[in-house]
This record gives structure tokens, C-alpha cells and sequence, in this order.
């Protein structure tokens, strides 16, 4: 399967989880997918969360629960080591829903809520620097044309 460009950053949806034109950040030099998460629980064997912050246009403060997760061991660029709560769930960006698995992380100091690491873009992505927003643009794109 050929290899699809994406740049810097772009905006995905997270049908599983309901949200849509996420912004999200790519980096080569995190190896898991990150989402911004607070509230973070384990109650009766399933973990609670409330996907954002106050401060985020999308937070509704609903919590989600998840049956099957996971703690993944996450190292930091600074060579600090976490232990974070992952889950699976999926992403749709050109077009095309993939599996992703995504630690739970508190984002609210960054500007991006959504961090896609390599674990995910090995074999489906070649990243540029220079662009921005490739997919969405190619959705909106697709979208005028239906209309037209």
C-alpha cells in the first residue's frame, strides 16, 4: 500500500469516542499517540475519564468509560519514565478509519490535544514539515464538491 504525505499537524476525527476535527500534532519522536484526558479513575475493574479540559472548545465534562485498557510504560525525551492508562480505539484522516492505540495523558499545557507518534504512522505515513493540515483540507475539498 502506498504511503500517504502528512504534515506537522493536522485535524482528525475519533468516531469511537465521538469527536471530530481534533486538532493533532505529528511526532516522529514520540513513539505512542497521546490524547488529552483528566479525571483519570479506575472504578470496579473500568477506567473513567473526561477527555479534555474546561478550557477546550469540545470539553462537555461527560466521562467515558472504558472496559479494556491497558498501562503502558512511556518514556519522555528527557529520558523520565510514566506509567499511563492506553486504550484502543480508531481515527479516521484521509478518508480512511485506522485502529489506534492511544495513551491518556494531561495535555493542558500543549497546544495540541492529540499527539500521533510512529507506532501509528510506520507503514501508512511519510511526514513533511512543511505542510499543515493535509487531510482536512482534502475532506473540505471533497465536501465542496459533493455540494457543487
Amino acid at each position: 500500500m502506498p504511503k500517504r504525505t502528512i504534515g506537522r499537524t493536522d485535524k482528525a476525527d475519533f468516531p469511537v469516542l465521538g469527536f471530530y476535527d481534533i486538532d493533532i500534532k505529528i511526532d516522529t519522536g514520540a513513539y505512542t499517540s497521546s490524547i488529552h484526558c483528566h479525571s483519570i479513575v479506575e472504578k470496579e475493574n473500568k477506567l473513567v475519564c473526561t477527555f479534555f479540559d474546561e478550557e477546550h472548545p469540545l470539553y462537555n465534562g461527560q466521562e467515558m468509560i472504558f472496559e479494556e485498557y491497558d498501562i503502558a510504560i512511556v518514556r519522555s525525551s528527557n529520558g523520565e519514565t510514566q506509567y499511563r492508562y492506553q486504550v484502543q480505539s480508531s481515527i479516521t484522516i484521509f478518508s480512511k478509519t485506522y485502529k489506534i492505540s492511544l495513551t491518556l495523558s494531561s495535555r493542558e499545557d500543549m497546544r495540541f490535544p492529540v499527539l500521533i507518534g510512529r507506532k501509528f504512522l510506520t507503514k501508512k505515513f511519510i511526514v513533511d514539515t512543511e505542510f499543515t493540515d493535509v487531510s482536512y483540507n482534502l475532506k473540505n475539498n471533497e465536501s465542496k464538491d459533493i455540494i457543487s
